[in-house]
C-alpha cells in the first residue's frame, strides 16, 4: 500500500509541475500577442497617416505621380502584411512578410520625404507640418512597442527552451517565437522627417 501511495504522490507532484510550466508558457505567450497587439495600433495608425500625406503632397508635387503611387502601394502591402501578422503574432514566415513590406514601406517614405524637401511651399503648409509631427510621434511610439514585444518575445523563448520546460513546449505546441527585428542598415534608420 505504500508504494503505491508513494507512485500516486510523485505522479500528482509531476502532473501540478506539468501544469505550472503549462500555465506559464501560456501566459508568456499571450503577453507577447499582448505586446504585438501594441505595434499592430501604431502601425494602423501610421497606415492611416500615409493616405492623408500622400493627398496633401499631390496638390504641390504633380510631376512626381510615380513616387506618390509608390508610397500608397508599399503602404498597401504593408498593411496586408501587418495583417496575416496579426493574425499569428510570433509566427516566423509572417513576422518576415511583415518585416519586407515594413522596410519597403521605409525606402518608399524615405523617397517622398526627400522630394518633399525641394517643394518649399509643401514644407510650409500647416496640414503637412501637423501629419509629419504626428507621424514622427508614431514612429517614436512603434519603436517603443517593437522594444515592449522583442523584450516579451525573449522571456517566452527563454522560458520554453529552458530545462524541464522544454520537455514538454514542443509537444504541446509551444513553438519559437520570431523577434520583430530589422535585418539590413537602411531600415535600422528611423524616417526622417525635417522641416
Amino acid at each position: 500500500m505504500v508504494p503505491l501511495l508513494i507512485i500516486i504522490g510523485i505522479i500528482v507532484v509531476l502532473g501540478l509541475a506539468v501544469a505550472g510550466m503549462y500555465n506559464t508558457l501560456v501566459r508568456l505567450r499571450n503577453r507577447f500577442k499582448n505586446a504585438f497587439a501594441q505595434i499592430d495600433v501604431q502601425l494602423k495608425r501610421r497606415y492611416d497617416l500615409v493616405p492623408n500625406l500622400v493627398e496633401t503632397a499631390k496638390a504641390y508635387m504633380q510631376h512626381e505621380r510615380e513616387t506618390l503611387e509608390a508610397v500608397i502601394a508599399a503602404r498597401n502591402q504593408a498593411a496586408s502584411a501587418n495583417e496575416k501578422a496579426a493574425a499569428a503574432p510570433g509566427e516566423p514566415g509572417a513576422m518576415a512578410g511583415l518585416l519586407g513590406a515594413e522596410a519597403a514601406l521605409t525606402g518608399a517614405m524615405g523617397k517622398l520625404f526627400a522630394l518633399v524637401e525641394s517643394y518649399p511651399d509643401l514644407k510650409a503648409n500647416q496640414n503637412m507640418s501637423q501629419l509629419m509631427e504626428e507621424l514622427t510621434s508614431t514612429e517614436n511610439k512603434i519603436a517603443f512597442s517593437r522594444q515592449s514585444y522583442n523584450d516579451a518575445v525573449m522571456t517566452y523563448n527563454t522560458a520554453r527552451e529552458t530545462f524541464p520546460t522544454v520537455l514538454i513546449s514542443g509537444p504541446l505546441g509551444f513553438g519559437e517565437a520570431a523577434l520583430f527585428e530589422v535585418s539590413s542598415e537602411a531600415e535600422r534608420e528611423a524616417v526622417k522627417v525635417e522641416f
